[in-house]
C-alpha cells in the first residue's frame, strides 16, 4: 500500500470526481478527495467505509492557500503525488444579456482559476513521479454557443491544457484534457434538473479519466471529447 500511486481530485465529493475516486480506490490508489462542503465529503467517506487509502480535504479550489495545502499534505501523507484531476466546476446557466455577475465571479474563478492553482501547487511533485494533470473541460469548450459564460470559462481550460502541455512535457508529465458531454450528475441541480436528452454517466465519465491516467509512460493521452449516444427505442 505503501508504494501504491496517489492522486488528488478536485471536487471529489460527488458526481464525475467521486465516480473517478471510487475506480481509483478499486485499482489500489491512495486518494484526496477535495471540496467546500464538509457534509458532502463525510457523505462521500462513509458510504465507502472511511477507507484507509483515501483523506477528504475541505477547501476552496480557487483559494491558492486551499490548493497547496491539500497539494502539501497529501505529499506528506502519503509520500508522493501521481495525477492531479481538475474537476471543480459549476455552470451558472445564463448569458451575457442576463444573470448575477458576483456567480459569474465565482464560476470563473472556480472554472479557470482552479486548474490553474492546482497546476501551480502540483507541478514540483508530479514532476517527481512522471505523473499526469488531468482538465475536465466540457463539449461546451470546443463548441460555440451563444452569449453561454460557462461555455468561455471551458474554452479557456481548453488552452491552459495545451498551454501547460507544452511546458511540461519535457518533464515526463502527461496533460491530458477531458470535454464530456452532458452527463447524469448534480451539475444540472442548479438549473432544476438534468435535461431530456441522451446522457452519460459519472462512471463512464471516471472509466475514460482513469484510463488516460493508467497509461503507460512515454504516452500522453491529449484530448477526450466524449458525448453520450441515444438509447435505442
Amino acid at each position: 500500500m505503501s508504494d501504491s500511486p496517489v492522486a488528488l481530485i478536485t471536487g471529489g465529493g460527488s458526481g464525475i470526481g467521486a465516480a473517478t475516486a471510487r475506480r481509483l480506490l478499486a485499482e489500489g490508489y491512495r486518494v484526496t478527495v477535495t471540496g467546500r462542503g464538509a457534509d458532502r465529503l463525510r457523505r462521500f467517506a462513509e458510504e465507502l467505509g472511511r477507507p484507509a487509502g483515501l483523506r477528504t480535504v475541505i477547501g476552496d479550489a480557487s483559494d491558492y492557500q486551499d490548493v497547496q495545502t491539500a497539494v502539501e499534505s497529501t505529499v506528506r501523507e502519503f509520500g508522493q503525488l501521481n495525477a492531479v484531476v481538475a474537476n471543480a466546476g459549476f455552470a451558472s446557466f445564463d448569458d451575457v444579456t442576463e444573470g448575477d455577475p458576483d456567480v459569474w465571479r465565482d464560476m470563473v474563478l472556480t472554472n479557470v482559476l482552479g486548474p490553474a492553482l492546482l497546476i501551480r501547487a502540483a507541478l514540483p511533485a508530479l514532476k517527481q513521479t512522471r505523473g499526469r494533470i488531468v482538465l475536465i473541460g466540457s463539449v461546451a469548450g470546443v463548441v460555440y454557443s451563444p452569449g453561454n459564460i460557462y461555455g468561455a470559462t471551458k474554452w479557456a481550460v481548453t488552452g491552459l491544457a495545451e498551454n501547460t502541455r507544452r511546458m511540461v512535457t519535457n518533464d515526463g508529465v502527461g496533460v491530458t484534457l477531458v470535454n464530456p458531454g452532458a452527463t447524469e450528475t448534480n451539475f444540472f441541480d442548479a438549473d432544476g434538473g438534468p435535461p431530456d436528452r441522451a446522457m452519460i454517466t459519472a462512471d463512464q465519465l471516471a472509466d475514460a479519466i482513469v484510463w488516460a491516467i493508467n497509461q503507460p509512460t512515454g504516452v500522453d493521452v491529449n484530448t477526450l471529447t466524449i458525448r453520450p449516444v441515444p438509447s435505442p427505442l
